[in-house]
């Protein structure tokens, strides 16, 4: 996969048969039905996984949750890691601790693990900047953790510390590289990737990994980014005019490189 860094998508349509994308299958998808239509197989394998923060390490930022009158909630994974964490360490959240959550999923998401009724939740539709009010609101009286993982949260901290916030970052789990050792001596006509994180991932796995033939679909700048500063070309792009998903971006692909 040596090839020249492009900063256009490589226009070259070869015929594809197998498909990788570097995800966990779900139980339902249109590249199921990319793969009947075409006669392709279409297989799926996450290239990354979220591995838990041990309370014994955790231990040794000398922090306890319940030390903190608002917890800040960014995913569920954050739910369950700060919940996870309270447990082992035998911890138990005050009745009055305040719950922030950036979206209604996470909120709903929180009512697994809280009783909804006896907290105050403050939710936003996306955004950190959608809890501003709430923030102005206690700011002053509250001390803010917030749970995260070895990747952060940068818009979060930005906002936090743009508005003197009184908080704390709290690794409590880590995205790192899984093993695809087993792949070695198995080759795709496309690789499918959707962050960053996946191209590291590969080269984890495969410091000599050569593009050759192999045609990569990606999506979103930051990925593309992470493949053209590995000098590889890019095949397959989303989001685009034509082409708002990845699974329709391959079907376009697909269009051109399968016709019959």
């Amino acid at each position: 996969m040596a090839s020249s860094a492009k900063s256009t998508v490589d226009e070259t349509y070869d015929k594809i048969e197998t498909i990788l994308i570097s995800q966990p299958k779900p139980e339902r998808s249109p590249y199921f039905d990319i793969a009947k239509k075409w006669g392709i197989t279409i297989d799926w394998r996450p290239f990354i996984h979220v591995e838990p923060v041990t309370e014994k390490e955790f231990r040794k930022n000398r922090l306890r949750p319940d030390d903190y009158s608002a917890i800040i909630f960014t995913s569920k994974g954050s739910i369950e890691h700060f919940f996870r964490m309270c447990e082992e360490m035998r911890v138990s959240m005050s009745q009055q601790t305040k719950y922030y959550c950036l979206s209604e999923a996470i909120a709903n998401y929180l009512q697994k693990f809280i009783v909804y009724r006896k907290r105050k939740v403050f939710v936003g539709t996306r955004k950190i900047e959608d809890l501003a009010t709430a923030f102005n609101k206690h700011k002053d009286k509250d001390n803010y953790l917030l749970p995260c993982s070895n990747l952060g949260a940068k818009d979060v901290v930005s906002y936090l510390t743009e508005n003197e916030i009184n908080f704390q970052e709290a690794m409590m789990y880590r995205t790192v590289s899984s093993d695809l050792s087993d792949l070695k001596d198995i080759t795709y006509d496309c690789l499918v990737f959707f962050s960053p994180l996946g191209i590291e991932s590969l080269y984890d796995n495969f410091p000599k990994f050569k593009q050759n033939k192999t045609r990569l679909a990606v999506y979103g700048n930051t990925t593309s980014q992470a493949v053209l500063d590995k000098g590889l070309t890019i095949n397959i792009k989303a989001p685009a005019p034509e082409s708002p998903s990845m699974s329709m971006a391959l079907t376009n692909y697909l269009n051109k490189s399968n016709k019959k």
